[in-house]
């Protein structure tokens, strides 16, 4: 059981509605796990059904709560996202929290239903659109926030405008998912920009180096390796569960947080040229 994350209280969340992407295993799943623990209404929003449910059914019996739903959602498809987004808005009408958490690290270059190069598709352009789609619900339940799953890893990515895709280099798995990561912290910076005064609040997160399935596709024996250094799931979902809900941080906005604090984030996601430039191509993207 994920610790309540700091200054969050009991039932904090109570009539809160809150969209978990990925939440089906790893650190979604403690993060949807600590929400509903806090009284939120969960909607787990994953791309396999039946993980989601087996997921959800677990949590509800280890909360009590008998309002959790699993739902949907492929972010390596803006048909699936439109689908998600238009199918939430007709259920519930609000939407106080959507923790941008699934994200994928493939280790050979793929592309989405889409097209679009699978570690950026999903990470950066599905994490885009979702919110994007999303956003006139956030907006009229202000107070509320968005929280975006980026990583340490994002200081060492660099945005390759004249190959974003792995199209003309070869592919480097760690070069997509650096660049991914530090997409999310530029998409967070502009999008807080663009909500300042509205009472919403939007911020980028690292979850430690935790035991996920992210890397499931790599040779086992690497992975026991790595996962000799790495947190629980559990310890991982503190900083998602935080940033979501602490009441010191309802004006905080545009920042970047690790174990629970807010840090500098790298220099690149600093460039508001270069964010608003990621902003349009991203826009071309999804059309």
């Amino acid at each position: 059981m994920p610790a309540p994350p700091p200054s969050a209280s009991l039932r904090a969340m109570q009539g809160k509605i809150v969209v978990v992407t990925g939440s089906n295993t790893g650190i979604g799943k403690e993060t949807a796990r600590g929400l509903a623990r806090l009284g939120a209404t969960v909607v787990m929003a994953c791309r396999d059904p039946r993980k989601a449910e087996a997921a959800r059914a677990e949590i509800a019996a280890a909360t009590g709560r008998t309002d959790l739903v699993a739902m949907p959602l492929d972010l390596g498809s803006k048909a699936s996202i439109r689908a998600f987004a238009r199918a939430f808005g007709e259920r519930y009408g609000k939407l106080d929290v959507l923790v941008n958490n699934a994200g994928v690290w493939p280790t050979s270059r793929s592309t989405t239903a889409d097209g679009i190069e699978t570690t950026w598709g999903t990470n950066h352009v599905g994490t885009f659109l979702l919110t994007n789609e999303l956003l006139p619900l956030i907006r009229a339940s202000a107070p509320s926030r968005v929280v975006v799953l980026s990583s340490k890893l994002h200081y060492r990515g660099k945005i390759d405008w004249e190959d974003l895709q792995f199209e003309k280099k070869s592919f480097s798995a760690t070069g997509a998912y650096n660049q991914s990561k530090l997409a999310n912290v530029m998409f967070t910076k502009a999008l807080a920009r663009r909500l300042a005064g509205t009472g919403v609040t939007v911020n980028a997160v690292h979850p430690g180096v935790v035991t996920t399935e992210l890397a499931r596709g790599y040779p086992k024996i690497l992975v026991k390796i790595f996962h000799l250094f790495t947190i629980s799931p559990e310890e991982g979902a503190k900083c998602s569960l935080h940033v979501a809900t602490a009441p010191e941080l309802a004006t905080v906005t545009g920042e970047y947080f690790e174990d629970c604090k807010a840090k500098p984030a790298a220099k690149a996601s600093l460039d508001e040229e270069a964010q608003e430039r990621l902003w349009k191509v991203t826009e071309a993207m999804v059309g």
